[in-house]
């Protein structure tokens, strides 16, 4: 009883725009992968360590953004909406270290994650958080009846659809009651 109590705390407790950078950890991380290449080592942590420095998040009302690069600049932005799919994948360093990644799967129809958000150290309140607010979206548009077309004006369509309907019915109305 007392461990459920304390996951509702940690969960109301938990600020998802307080993740703004990896957890420091990640750069240990980086240096044991590195490491493991033995030769490679320089070609593959210096890529590694400026994307550890320049990797930044920002999760706002619709969506969450991740970017990072110094020469080749990468933004990716995916709102809540888009989301189909959440992993929390660790790997035996990374549990070592307390890290986890967290990929972020749309309908893109790519086969991998369109977004792999690392050096996670709370995993699974960032993915319940993330899943919360997927489904908002989706419950929010069930409650409408429609999806938002968010830039357009759906009120406009909708009224469009419904006199187009009306003219439908009445056209068929006529059909069935000429000879």
């Amino acid at each position: 009883m007392d461990q459920t109590q304390d996951v509702q705390t940690e969960d109301s407790a938990f600020d998802p725009a307080s993740i703004t950078r990896p957890d420091p950890a990640l750069l240990n991380y980086y240096t044991i992968v590195a490491i493991c290449t033995l030769v490679g080592f320089p070609f593959v942590f210096l890529p590694l360590y400026f994307k550890y420095h320049t990797l930044k998040y920002k999760f706002d009302d619709k969506g969450v953004s991740m970017s990072w690069g110094i020469l080749f600049r990468k933004e990716i932005y995916l709102t809540y909406r888009r989301i189909q799919d959440i992993h929390v994948t660790r790997n035996f360093i990374q549990r070592w270290l307390g890290l986890a990644q967290v990929s972020v799967q749309t309908a893109s129809g790519s086969a991998g994650a369109e977004m792999t958000i690392e050096g996670i150290r709370n995993p699974e309140l960032l993915r319940n958080f993330l899943y919360q607010q997927m489904r908002g979206v989706k419950e929010s548009v069930d409650e409408e009846g429609e999806a938002d077309a968010g830039e357009g004006n759906s009120d406009e369509a909708l009224k469009l659809l419904r006199e187009i309907h009306g003219e439908l019915c009445a056209l068929r109305q006529s059909w069935e009651t000429s000879p």
